[in-house]
């Protein structure tokens, strides 16, 4: 698997058949992780159709599995990075990372979507508790 992103806190491949493969590093890796699995699981709960879907996630290695969103922008205007994370506030999520480094372009709809949630906070506590295990399989 081809490494796309190798620094301190986490290591990032694609896998051949397209998914993407993120172990966690550094400081506060275990809550890191588990904050992202959280989060994405959250977001697949309430129909959030612009980020990635996590496939699996495994709490002991600290890896979780996704679904590609496409591949990284290199430029994004300033309006529409500030609307797209506006969108995902929509769906109970501030990302807290509201870079250009985090968003993809899905060729197959034309679709910006936002990627590495490690950092995100929910605007308020789920009370449905859909998204409150971060460890194991995802479904």
């Amino acid at each position: 698997m081809p490494d796309i992103k190798d620094t301190k806190r986490a290591l990032v491949r694609i896998g051949y058949d397209g998914t993407v493969h993120k172990t966690f590093r550094g400081s506060d890796k275990e809550s890191r992780f588990a904050n992202e699995v959280r989060v994405l699981r959250h977001l697949e709960a309430k129909g959030c159709d612009f980020v990635p879907r996590l496939l699996k996630s495994d709490a002991k290695q600290l890896q979780i599995v996704t679904t590609s969103c496409g591949s990284r922008v290199d430029h994004i205007g300033e309006e529409r990075l500030k609307s797209l994370f506006a969108e995902l506030e929509a769906y109970g999520i501030r990302h807290d990372d509201p870079f250009v480094r985090n968003v993809t372009y899905r060729v197959a709809d034309g679709r910006f979507c936002l990627i590495d949630f490690e950092h995100a906070t929910f605007l308020e506590e789920p009370a449905d508790g859909a998204a409150s295990q971060p460890e194991g399989q995802a479904s």
